[in-house]
Protein backbone atom coordinates (compact mmCIF):
# COMPACT_ATOMS: atom_id res chain seq x y z
CA UNK A 1 0.00 0.00 0.00
CA UNK A 2 3.04 2.40 0.73
CA UNK A 3 4.28 1.77 -2.78
CA UNK A 4 1.06 3.15 -4.51
CA UNK A 5 0.91 5.65 -2.15
CA UNK A 6 4.88 6.92 -3.26
CA UNK A 7 3.49 6.33 -6.77
CA UNK A 8 0.63 8.85 -6.33
CA UNK A 9 2.26 11.43 -4.76
CA UNK A 10 4.89 11.33 -7.41
CA UNK A 11 2.46 11.47 -10.29
CA UNK A 12 1.18 14.38 -8.66
CA UNK A 13 4.22 16.22 -7.72
CA UNK A 14 4.99 15.54 -11.71
CA UNK A 15 1.34 16.69 -12.92
CA UNK A 16 0.11 13.42 -14.22
CA UNK A 17 -2.44 13.20 -11.90
CA UNK A 18 -5.87 14.90 -11.37
CA UNK A 19 -5.70 16.51 -7.46
CA UNK A 20 -9.57 14.82 -7.63
CA UNK A 21 -10.50 12.11 -9.00
CA UNK A 22 -10.73 12.14 -12.71
CA UNK A 23 -13.89 11.75 -14.34
CA UNK A 24 -14.33 8.10 -15.81
CA UNK A 25 -12.95 8.49 -19.25
CA UNK A 26 -12.05 4.89 -18.77
CA UNK A 27 -12.43 1.73 -20.61
CA UNK A 28 -12.07 0.99 -24.69
CA UNK A 29 -14.09 4.02 -24.72
CA UNK A 30 -11.44 5.87 -27.02
CA UNK A 31 -11.67 2.84 -29.68
CA UNK A 32 -15.83 3.16 -29.44
CA UNK A 33 -15.98 6.72 -29.48
CA UNK A 34 -13.17 6.92 -33.24
CA UNK A 35 -15.37 3.70 -34.48
CA UNK A 36 -19.15 5.94 -34.15
CA UNK A 37 -17.70 9.45 -34.30
CA UNK A 38 -16.62 8.20 -38.05
CA UNK A 39 -20.00 6.83 -38.39
CA UNK A 40 -21.34 9.21 -40.93
CA UNK A 41 -22.77 11.61 -38.65
CA UNK A 42 -21.31 14.76 -37.54
CA UNK A 43 -20.51 15.70 -34.31
CA UNK A 44 -22.66 18.40 -31.92
CA UNK A 45 -22.28 19.43 -28.33
CA UNK A 46 -22.92 22.67 -27.08
CA UNK A 47 -20.66 23.96 -24.27
CA UNK A 48 -19.85 27.80 -22.66
CA UNK A 49 -17.44 30.21 -23.63
CA UNK A 50 -14.41 30.86 -21.15
CA UNK A 51 -14.77 33.52 -19.39
CA UNK A 52 -18.20 35.18 -20.12
CA UNK A 53 -20.00 31.70 -20.95
CA UNK A 54 -21.85 32.60 -24.01
CA UNK A 55 -23.07 29.29 -25.61
CA UNK A 56 -20.90 27.83 -28.15
CA UNK A 57 -22.60 25.04 -30.70
CA UNK A 58 -19.66 22.56 -32.39
CA UNK A 59 -22.19 22.87 -35.40
CA UNK A 60 -21.67 26.92 -36.01
CA UNK A 61 -18.34 25.67 -37.51
CA UNK A 62 -19.23 23.41 -39.98
CA UNK A 63 -17.59 24.25 -43.36
CA UNK A 64 -13.98 24.77 -40.81
CA UNK A 65 -11.63 22.19 -39.99
CA UNK A 66 -11.62 22.43 -36.02
CA UNK A 67 -8.89 21.24 -34.19
CA UNK A 68 -11.17 20.43 -30.42
CA UNK A 69 -7.71 19.77 -28.16
CA UNK A 70 -9.24 18.27 -24.99
CA UNK A 71 -7.31 19.48 -21.67
CA UNK A 72 -7.15 20.18 -17.92
CA UNK A 73 -5.05 22.29 -16.05
CA UNK A 74 -3.53 19.66 -13.88
CA UNK A 75 -2.22 17.90 -17.09
CA UNK A 76 1.38 18.44 -17.65
CA UNK A 77 1.57 17.21 -21.31
CA UNK A 78 -1.32 20.22 -21.90
CA UNK A 79 1.59 22.64 -21.34
CA UNK A 80 3.08 21.58 -24.28
CA UNK A 81 0.37 20.94 -26.55
CA UNK A 82 -1.92 23.90 -26.75
CA UNK A 83 0.92 26.20 -27.55
CA UNK A 84 1.56 23.88 -29.99
CA UNK A 85 -2.12 24.00 -31.45
CA UNK A 86 -1.91 27.41 -31.02
CA UNK A 87 0.62 27.89 -33.57
CA UNK A 88 -1.42 25.62 -35.87
CA UNK A 89 -4.47 27.68 -35.61
CA UNK A 90 -2.49 30.62 -36.58
CA UNK A 91 -0.50 28.97 -39.03
CA UNK A 92 -3.85 27.25 -40.80
CA UNK A 93 -6.59 30.26 -39.87
CA UNK A 94 -6.86 31.60 -43.57
CA UNK A 95 -7.30 28.69 -44.64
CA UNK A 96 -10.17 27.37 -42.73
CA UNK A 97 -9.17 25.90 -39.82
CA UNK A 98 -10.69 26.54 -36.12
CA UNK A 99 -9.17 25.24 -32.87
CA UNK A 100 -10.59 25.18 -29.27
CA UNK A 101 -9.27 24.14 -26.09
CA UNK A 102 -11.93 21.85 -24.57
CA UNK A 103 -11.23 22.42 -20.48
CA UNK A 104 -12.62 19.56 -18.26
CA UNK A 105 -11.87 21.25 -15.03
CA UNK A 106 -14.50 21.63 -12.50
CA UNK A 107 -13.35 24.56 -11.13
CA UNK A 108 -12.51 27.04 -14.03
CA UNK A 109 -10.36 29.62 -11.24
CA UNK A 110 -6.70 27.64 -12.88
CA UNK A 111 -7.50 28.22 -16.39
CA UNK A 112 -6.33 32.13 -16.05
CA UNK A 113 -3.08 31.13 -15.01
CA UNK A 114 -2.60 28.19 -16.93
CA UNK A 115 -2.76 30.62 -20.32
CA UNK A 116 -0.27 33.11 -18.82
CA UNK A 117 2.16 30.58 -18.35
CA UNK A 118 1.86 28.75 -21.77
CA UNK A 119 1.12 32.07 -23.46
CA UNK A 120 -2.25 30.71 -24.81
CA UNK A 121 -4.33 33.24 -26.56
CA UNK A 122 -8.07 32.63 -25.85
CA UNK A 123 -8.36 34.98 -28.98
CA UNK A 124 -6.51 32.55 -31.35
CA UNK A 125 -7.82 29.29 -29.43
CA UNK A 126 -10.92 29.97 -27.86
CA UNK A 127 -11.28 27.98 -24.51
CA UNK A 128 -14.75 26.06 -23.74
CA UNK A 129 -15.68 25.08 -20.73
CA UNK A 130 -16.60 21.45 -20.19
CA UNK A 131 -17.14 21.08 -15.99
CA UNK A 132 -17.06 17.65 -15.18
CA UNK A 133 -15.84 16.38 -18.47
CA UNK A 134 -19.44 16.05 -19.46
CA UNK A 135 -18.86 16.50 -23.05
CA UNK A 136 -15.47 14.51 -22.88
CA UNK A 137 -17.27 11.43 -21.08
CA UNK A 138 -20.86 11.42 -22.34
CA UNK A 139 -20.24 12.66 -26.50
CA UNK A 140 -16.72 11.76 -27.09
CA UNK A 141 -16.00 8.59 -25.28
CA UNK A 142 -12.27 10.10 -24.53
CA UNK A 143 -10.10 7.98 -22.17
CA UNK A 144 -7.11 10.14 -21.50
CA UNK A 145 -5.90 13.68 -21.72
CA UNK A 146 -4.86 15.61 -23.67
CA UNK A 147 -6.87 14.06 -25.99
CA UNK A 148 -7.18 15.81 -29.89
CA UNK A 149 -9.81 15.48 -32.55
CA UNK A 150 -9.56 16.73 -36.09
CA UNK A 151 -13.09 17.01 -37.49
CA UNK A 152 -14.12 17.87 -40.85
CA UNK A 153 -15.38 20.18 -42.71
CA UNK A 154 -18.90 18.33 -42.38
CA UNK A 155 -18.36 18.17 -38.41
CA UNK A 156 -17.81 14.51 -38.44
CA UNK A 157 -14.32 13.15 -36.64
CA UNK A 158 -11.43 12.18 -38.62
CA UNK A 159 -8.59 12.35 -36.92
CA UNK A 160 -8.21 11.49 -32.72
CA UNK A 161 -4.95 11.59 -30.96
CA UNK A 162 -4.69 10.70 -27.41
CA UNK A 163 -1.56 12.05 -25.45
CA UNK A 164 0.86 14.37 -26.89
CA UNK A 165 4.29 14.03 -28.41
CA UNK A 166 6.08 16.71 -29.92
CA UNK A 167 7.37 14.44 -32.51
CA UNK A 168 3.79 13.38 -33.64
CA UNK A 169 2.77 17.22 -34.55
CA UNK A 170 4.28 16.66 -38.01
CA UNK A 171 1.15 13.68 -38.39
CA UNK A 172 -1.15 16.36 -37.44
CA UNK A 173 -0.23 18.65 -39.42
CA UNK A 174 -0.53 16.54 -42.44
CA UNK A 175 -3.90 15.42 -41.55
CA UNK A 176 -5.06 19.12 -41.12
CA UNK A 177 -3.66 19.95 -44.38
CA UNK A 178 -5.86 16.82 -45.97
CA UNK A 179 -8.84 18.31 -44.55
CA UNK A 180 -7.85 21.53 -45.57
CA UNK A 181 -7.48 20.60 -49.54
CA UNK A 182 -11.41 18.22 -49.03
CA UNK A 183 -14.25 20.89 -50.99
CA UNK A 184 -16.34 22.74 -48.46
CA UNK A 185 -19.44 20.98 -48.57
CA UNK A 186 -22.69 22.77 -50.44
CA UNK A 187 -25.13 22.06 -48.11
CA UNK A 188 -23.95 23.39 -44.81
Amino acid sequence: MTSVRCLLAVLALSGCASPKPMPSLTGNALQRSSAALGSGSALDFTVRRYPGGEPFSLASERGNVVLLDVWATWCEPCRDSLPMYQDLAKHYAARGLKAYALNVDEDTRGIAAFLKETKVDPAVIPVLLDAGANVADSVLHLKGMPTSLLIDRRGQVRFVHEGFNEDDLARSQQEIETLLQEEVPRDR
